[in-house]
C-alpha cells in the first residue's frame, strides 16, 4: 500500500511538473493615489496653462488625444508606443519614435494612463511625482540629473500596438 502512494505521489509530481502554466503574469495594480499636495501642484500648472484635464482617482490627470480602435493594453502587456516626456518647465528629457515595454514594468502613471487608450490612441498623462520617479533624482550615464526630485511629468504617448 505504501508504495503504491508512493507511486501516486511521484507520478503527480512529475506530471504537475509538465503543465504548462498560463496566465502567470507577475504585475499587480498597486492602486496607488498621489497625495492632495501633489495633485494641487499638478492643478496649479493645469491652471495657470488653460489646459483642461480629466482627474483619475489616482489624482493623476490625463487629456484623450485620441481614443483609438484596437487592443486595451494590460499590465502584461507589450506595448509599442511613441512618446516624448517633459517636465512643466517644458524641457524635454525623454523621447521615442518606437519603444517597446512590458506595461507593467513602468512608472505607475503609465500603468493606469495607457489603459485609458486602445490601438491607435494617443493620450497625454500629467503625473505626479508619487506616481512617476518620487523622490529620486533620474541621472542619465554621465550622472547628470535629467528628471529632478518631485517631478511632475508630462508624457504624450501614442499606443503602436499591443502584444
Amino acid at each position: 500500500m505504501r508504495g503504491l502512494v508512493v507511486i501516486l505521489l511521484c507520478g503527480m509530481i512529475v506530471t504537475s511538473g509538465c503543465l504548462k502554466k498560463g496566465g502567470d503574469c507577475q504585475y499587480k495594480n498597486e492602486n496607488k493615489v498621489a497625495p492632495a499636495s501633489e495633485e494641487q501642484a499638478i492643478l496649479n500648472y493645469l491652471t495657470a496653462n488653460s489646459i483642461s484635464a480629466t482627474k483619475h482617482g489616482s489624482n493623476m490627470y490625463y487629456e484623450v488625444i485620441k481614443p483609438g480602435a484596437g487592443a486595451v493594453p494590460g499590465l502584461c502587456s507589450s506595448v509599442l508606443i511613441k512618446y516624448a516626456g517633459k517636465l512643466t518647465n517644458g524641457s524635454q528629457f525623454d523621447s521615442s519614435d518606437a519603444a517597446v515595454f512590458t506595461l507593467g514594468s513602468l512608472i505607475e502613471g503609465w500603468k493606469v494612463g495607457l489603459p485609458l487608450i486602445k490601438t491607435g490612441g494617443e493620450i497625454r498623462l500629467y503625473i505626479p511625482p508619487s506616481l512617476g520617479y518620487g523622490s529620486v533624482d533620474v541621472k542619465d550615464n554621465n550622472g547628470t540629473i535629467i528628471i529632478p526630485a518631485n517631478s511632475i511629468l508630462i508624457f504624450t504617448i501614442t499606443l503602436l500596438d499591443v502584444q
